[in-house]
């Protein structure tokens, strides 16, 4: 019988992965069991101790003059003194191993955070927080990363607790740039080999062999003053967003001379999008609108609500006259409107059967004294050329600056390279991992639209933290991990890296 070509693979991998075919060793399950039942009260405190630090990035410091770095460190070098690991201070990127084998097993982690808006949060996001919902530990970096490095960390002291021979070395990297600057690392990485097999644990399960690229169109609405001897009602500001990684939860607009009459047209359609909550304060002069919806990592903007374009579609219900908020909030409405995959900017959109769509999302909407910057986050799959995406997306651009008599300022574009990851020896095992401590059958592995440090490293695999369909927490504010998803990992890691490091 003739099997067409690309069903090849399938086959293949459905016969390679079968449970029957790959089963977690019986020491790898005692280990992994003996790790929960003693480190996981340590475990968590632990996590609490690396909360505590801000480790965002402050332009102008680096981790070796940033306070809030040098305590994570700090902390870091103590918890791997006391669990009998060791421990290597680079600047940008820290080492905490076991073993010394020259082979190794590469463990990416990263130790810095995105920002967090403390108001949005029950409590200060920088103390876990495990009392205002049970069952979850809240803090920021709980999921995104510091939660996987506390995982890590505890496998390797339950592997070294039951004298299991290694015949790999397992060393963690905690770089500290992840989600600012990848350069360091790139630098780092010239004078250092990592290991051939890598896992990075800033992702999620059941085993991710696809990254989208990280791309990025940034522009400027220029700075356009309004008529002051109207009393036509006008739009004055448009703002919205935190950072270009994190759906905006919040925005705000501020108009003048709004009557009666269209206050409560407002609130009308305001009803029409029953998962945003819409504030409204009027005074003499001015009305405000306040826009509350949901953050959530960019990657996955259909896991939120964009606070941003959906108070856009709210004060679509006129034509403004022209200002540079006018402008902005009919951009927003125009190119992007509440859909997630650029479907209304220009001939953008696409997809890939494996990686699956495009996703656009406006994150950064900044109102300033030369105009409004406006930022778009895109993680794009195979399947387009970044001279393609260029071309489409500046002439689309160039026809709505021609149908609406504006120039933008200053069009910035970026495509990041999708990342696709082939060959890679451990994929069978980690499947079967994955498979055992979920009772998935067959488990396949997955495309994801976030952006890690595997690109940088040979045959690197994501495994983990997260669950595939839970949304991912990790850029949002009130971000969490659940103590039960905790403590699997901790199975799973352990049982993974006895699985591919140790003398069975």
């Amino acid at each position: 019988m003739r099997v067409l070509p690309y069903l090849i693979a399938p086959l293949l991998a459905s016969t390679l992965l079968s449970p029957s075919v790959l089963a977690v060793s019986p020491l790898s399950q005692k280990v992994a069991d003996y790790a929960v039942d003693n480190y996981s009260k340590p475990m968590v405190e632990n996590l609490a101790n690396l909360v505590r630090f801000n480790t965002q990035a402050v332009e102008g410091l680096t981790p070796d003059t940033n306070p809030e770095f040098i305590g994570f460190k700090a902390e870091l070098k103590a918890l791997s003194h006391r669990l009998g690991l060791d421990y290597s201070d680079h600047g940008y990127v820290v080492l905490i191993g076991l073993g010394q084998s020259e082979e190794k097993l590469g463990v990416i982690t990263h130790g810095d955070v995105q920002p967090a808006d403390p108001e949005l949060w029950l409590q200060s996001p920088y103390i876990l927080d495990t009392q205002s919902e049970p069952g979850k530990l809240i803090g920021r970096g709980t999921e995104d990363d510091k939660g996987p490095i506390v995982t890590a960390m505890y496998a390797m002291k339950s592997i070294k607790d039951n004298d299991i021979r290694l015949n790999k070395r397992i060393e963690l990297m905690v770089y500290m740039a992840e989600e600012s600057d990848w350069q360091p690392l790139r630098d780092f990485l010239q004078s250092y080999t990592p290991a051939n097999i890598n896992i990075t644990i800033d992702a999620e399960y059941p085993v991710v062999t696809a990254e989208k690229g990280w791309s990025q169109i940034a522009f400027t609405i220029p700075n356009i003053q309004s008529d002051s001897t109207t009393s036509e009602p006008q739009l004055l500001e448009f703002n919205g967003g935190s950072f270009a990684s994190q759906v905006p939860q919040q925005a705000f607009a501020k108009l003048i001379n709004v009557n009666s009459e269209l206050l409560a047209a407002f609130k009308k359609k305001a009803e029409l999008q029953p998962q945003m909550r819409y504030r409204f304060k009027q005074t003499q002069e001015s009305l405000t609108i306040f826009a509350d919806g949901k953050s959530t990592h960019s990657s996955t903007p259909e896991d939120g609500i964009n606070a941003v374009t959906h108070l856009a579609e709210l004060l679509s219900i006129r034509t403004w006259p022209k200002s540079t908020a006018s402008l902005t909030q009919k951009f927003i409405d125009d190119m992007v409107g509440l859909g997630h995959y650029g479907e209304q900017f220009g001939d953008i959109a696409y997809k890939d059967e494996f990686m699956g769509a495009m996703s656009l999302a406006p994150t950064v909407v900044k109102q300033g004294v030369a105009g409004t910057k406006i930022t778009i986050n895109l993680r794009r799959p195979k399947g387009k050329t970044a001279e393609l995406l260029d071309e489409q997306t500046l002439f689309a651009m160039a026809r709505w600056q021609a149908n609406n008599h504006v120039q933008l300022v200053g069009i910035d574009t970026y495509w990041g390279k999708p990342m696709v990851m082939e060959g890679a020896p451990h994929l069978e095992t980690l499947l079967s991992i994955f498979g055992h401590y979920t009772d998935t059958d067959n488990p396949q592995p997955v495309a994801i639209g976030g952006s890690t440090n595997s690109k940088l490293f040979p045959n690197a695999l994501s495994f983990g933290p997260a669950m595939p369909g839970v949304e991912y927490t990790g850029h949002s504010e009130n971000e969490f991990i659940t103590y039960q998803q905790f403590m699997l990992n901790l199975k799973m890691y352990t049982a993974a890296f006895i699985e591919l490091a140790a003398s069975q």
